[in-house]
């Protein structure tokens, strides 16, 4: 399936725990002031690829245990990461995302949007929350800035609300 993306890294050890390959998709709406990735907001730039060929290419990296999707903003193509991230759950690979959206907000929109909903469902840490400048944080691990929060998903969806990933 086709998927606009601004890049990948293979081996960050930036994006979560361990080696992981990070799919940064193209198009954000939030628009947080003093964004890290600036250039993955406009929803026209990037490129397109295939969700075959950003598997193949994780796969081939042995060091890789795990996949981050960040942005752009991920929940914008929820159903080609859907259908990326099931592959790589498949495999016994952790996924990690980030949205500027809370993780009460995605439940919303999951009401509405089933790609949203089913992604959800398989990812298992999600760094949630717009980037706010004035909390911007260099002792933060995995995040930018204080209002963002590391959520354990699965025991979030099990138990109805937020439960916070302890590393």
């Amino acid at each position: 399936m086709e998927i606009r993306i601004a890049g990948t890294v293979s081996e960050s050890i930036v994006d979560g725990i361990g080696f992981r390959y990070t799919v940064f998709v193209q198009g954000c709406p939030h628009g947080c002031a003093g964004c890290h990735n600036p250039q993955t907001h406009d929803f026209g730039g990037g490129r397109v690829t295939d969700t075959d060929e950003l598997f193949n290419e994780c796969i081939q990296d042995p060091l890789n245990k795990g996949v981050t999707f960040s942005g752009g903003e991920p929940f914008c193509q929820a159903e080609p990461l859907y259908i990326l991230g099931e592959r790589f759950k498949e495999r016994g690979m952790s996924l990690w995302c980030y949205s500027g959206w809370t993780f009460e907000e995605l439940l919303k929109k999951a009401e509405r949007e089933p790609f949203v909903k089913k992604l959800l469902s398989i990812v298992d840490v999600l760094v949630d929350g717009r980037f706010i400048e004035e909390q911007k944080s260099l002792a933060l691990q995995f995040r930018g800035s204080k209002n963002q929060r590391l959520i354990d998903v699965q025991k979030s969806i099990e138990q109805g609300s937020a439960v916070e990933f302890t590393l």
